[in-house]
């Protein structure tokens, strides 16, 4: 699996599989997101939805929560991406997790690869 997240920015090699965890806290301590959803989009510069990952959960109760990539979505062409991470809870709030400065916009990368399928 190949990829980092930094600061504003998921990279992945393109058609790579790859795992972002999460861990939501809530004052210091593991946030309950039972019955939450996690979402993602992925936009091109024209606004165009390239795809939405919806994200597993892994420990709830703790706030575990973990977006898997696989080659259905890091297969678009090589370049940069707008997106953003949302968590809808199970009373309906919405919070944006991803990027968590609220004056930037996300940037998803998809990187070139050398090998390819045979």
């Amino acid at each position: 699996m190949s990829g980092r997240v930094i600061n504003n920015l998921i990279e992945i090699r393109q058609g790579d599989s790859f795992a972002v965890n999460f861990q939501i806290k809530n004052k210091c301590q593991p946030a309950d997101l039972t019955g939450a959803v996690m979402t993602m989009q992925v936009r091109d510069e024209n606004n165009n939805l390239m795809f939405t990952l919806t994200g597993t959960d892994v420990d709830v109760k703790n706030g575990k929560m973990a977006l898997l990539f696989t080659p259905t979505q890091t297969s678009i062409p090589v370049g940069d991406y707008n997106t953003d991470i949302q968590i809808t809870t199970a009373d309906g709030s919405v919070n944006t997790i991803f990027p968590a400065d609220v004056n930037q916009i996300g940037t998803f990368r998809i990187t070139e690869q050398v090998t390819t399928g045979a």
